[in-house]
């Protein structure tokens, strides 16, 4: 029996306690207790398995889950006393079983160790985590949806190197971002799958001598198959390391979106209007309204950046099979999911709220010549190379800029002096209407595309 003054997991080896400052050094209590659902869900499927191959009775068992869900209960009232000097959530709660229900409880471990135990944990919470994930990805792509279908005529600048290129209508600009956040669950629903493998099983890391039935833990558990070597499942994080690449990819589509949106409510560009609830003011200056919501989560990738780039550290010298350097995988892979899932609700509550402003949008998209390369094409159409066609319009540009004309203020006359092909029919051409009717097409901003695209948009969400 391990003497009361050390850790009862694995006094027994030692003559003394462990330093006061070290047990605080080496807790991990304090941030992984936020696991007790995933690890009682865990230690229950297990100590199911462990009945039905008889290693405990069936009464053993019963005693063993009343015991963990009234330690649940106690948790989510608040009223768990948690120790530091247990270290873990783990040995929080199986102290508090013994406690309970003496020594029955000491036999929830058999078969495992805290290895296979913690990456299992980390897994079922996981697991949770991209479920939600991806529910606030569904969330804000209908909300995506259903203001391109409302803007699918609204005309507005697109932009290459920020400079005006060409017409698109604001709802094809909309269902970029939808795409990318496709992509985005894509990737998430695809990490799930390797999230979804059983640890536990592989004990500390080369398995136990216990008759154990892994396929009974897997299928209680709902976990897809069960980790083929012991040594892999409880050491390696690429899981989680995966998960914060997949979290780091969606975050920059967020930080870019949300670049955009900046951009848009400033006095130089007025394209769009927040809502106040996503805004706040200034201090000194009373005329301010700051996109906060965006703002934000455009500096908050930096911190799932971060966490990605850390735990790669993390894991990159470890030989197997586990370290205690694991221990440093939790609050970065929390701190993700956690900045991920709000970043994600932020905007899935504020885009239904933007207001396009119209006539600006219009008016910016008539400045700079963005229906030269609808001039362009026209010329081609009359059997002018495409080359010749680029070069006719470059230097009608270069006279606008120096009259002051936009290509569709020119007058007949002035169009033809750069080339004669010039007919009066060019007019339609270079009508912002006209520009984006043009490019009808999948994938093309014409405003029927932009309708179709929002009804497969539709389809797909439908499916998930």
């Amino acid at each position: 029996m391990s003497s009361e003054k050390t850790n009862q997991s694995w006094g027994g080896r030692f003559s003394e306690p462990v330093d006061a400052f070290v047990a605080r050094f080496t807790a991990s209590v304090e941030f992984d207790k936020r696991l007790y659902r995933h690890d009682i869900l865990g230690s229950i499927a297990h100590a199911t398995m462990l009945a039905k191959v008889g290693v405990l009775t069936m009464e053993e068992r019963d005693a063993i889950e009343a015991g963990l869900k009234q330690i649940q209960s106690e948790i989510e009232a608040g009223q768990f006393d948690w120790r530091v000097d247990l270290e873990d959530v783990h040995m929080n709660i199986e102290a508090r079983l013994t406690d309970r229900i003496g020594v029955t409880g000491k036999k929830l471990h058999t078969g495992r160790s805290r290895n296979d135990q913690v990456a299992t944990d980390i897994r079922l919470w996981l697991r949770d985590e991209i479920d939600l994930i991806l529910a606030e990805v569904t969330r804000l792509q209908q909300g995506l949806l259903g203001l391109a279908e409302a803007e699918a005529d609204t005309i507005m600048p697109g932009f290459t190197h920020l400079q005006t290129a060409q017409p698109v209508t604001f709802g094809h600009h909309l269902l970029a971002w939808f795409e990318m956040l496709s992509r985005d669950y894509e990737r998430l629903v695809d990490c799930r799958k390797r999230v979804n493998r059983l640890p536990l099983g592989s004990a500390a890391l080369a398995g136990t001598t216990y008759p154990i039935a892994r396929e009974i833990t897997a299928e209680l558990l709902g976990f897809d198959q069960v980790g083929g070597n012991s040594l892999d499942g409880v050491s390696d994080r690429d899981f989680a390391i995966e998960f914060c690449a997949a979290a780091s990819l969606a975050m920059m589509h967020l930080s870019r979106f949300s670049e955009e949106l900046v951009l848009w409510t400033s006095a130089q560009f007025q394209f769009i209007d927040l809502p106040d609830r996503f805004c706040t003011g200034s201090s000194i200056m009373p005329q301010k309204k700051n996109p906060d919501v965006p703002e934000l989560v455009r500096g908050k990738t930096g911190r799932v950046f971060g966490a990605l780039m850390g735990l790669l550290t993390l894991m990159k010298g470890q030989p197997l099979a586990y370290n205690k350097d694991n221990q440093e995988d939790k609050e970065p892979l929390f701190d993700a999911a956690d900045t991920l899932r709000d970043s994600l609700r932020a905007f899935a509550d504020m885009v239904p709220a933007i207001k396009p402003k119209r006539e600006i949008m219009r008016e910016a998209a008539r400045r700079g010549f963005s229906t030269a390369t609808d001039l362009a094409d026209y010329l081609v159409r009359k059997g002018l190379p495409f080359r010749d066609c680029h070069e006719i319009v470059g230097h009608a540009v270069k006279y606008g800029v120096q009259s002051g004309k936009d290509l569709a203020e020119m007058s007949l006359d002035e169009l033809r002096q750069f080339s004669t092909e010039i007919t009066d029919d060019v007019f339609a051409v270079l009508t912002l209407e006209g520009s984006v009717n043009a490019r009808d097409h999948i994938g093309g901003t014409a405003p029927n595309q932009v309708r179709a695209a929002v009804v497969r948009g539709q389809a797909l969400l439908a499916t998930r």
